[in-house]
């Protein structure tokens, strides 16, 4: 399963509860685009409206810009292919105070491209600075064990 794009900012502003694989419905030269390692989802999000899942602010560029449609939208909502269940359950969960439906990496998985999207609780500013501080101190370490060994 290599990984096509990656939200890192998804990691640092929400705690993950639960992740989701959807495959998404795409146009040729988007496809072409994203194998090409040029889809970026940071700031993007997933909506459910009429009980149909959509990936909303994710640039995917065109493939060959010159080639590309007139009328082609880079952010155009884009439609999530998920089980009824699934998507009653999101819908519930997408109601809930402080959650959220954050984007985390596409991927492709045998010829199919897919995205991975979790349910997110936003962190708050102190949180994010512990993680920052975590991480610094695991750099700090293993520059230490680098230069010992």
């Amino acid at each position: 399963m290599p990984t096509l794009a990656e939200n890192k900012k998804a990691y640092f502003n929400y705690n993950i509860l639960e992740k989701f694989e959807a495959g998404i419905v795409l146009i040729g030269q988007e496809v072409k685009s994203i194998k090409a390692g040029r889809m970026d989802l940071a700031g993007s999000y997933v909506i459910i409206r009429d009980n149909e899942a959509y990936l909303v602010g994710a640039k995917i560029p065109a493939y060959q810009p010159k080639n590309a449609p007139p009328d082609y939208d880079t952010e155009r909502p884009r439609k999530l292919l998920l089980n009824k269940s699934e998507i009653n359950y999101l819908v519930g969960k997408s109601k809930e105070r402080g959650l959220t439906l954050a984007p985390l990496k596409a991927y492709t998985k045998r010829a199919t491209i897919k995205l991975e999207f979790g349910i997110g609780r936003g962190k708050k500013q102190f949180d994010k600075r512990e993680t920052i501080k975590k991480r610094d101190t695991d750099r700090e370490m293993k520059r230490e064990i680098n230069a010992r060994g």
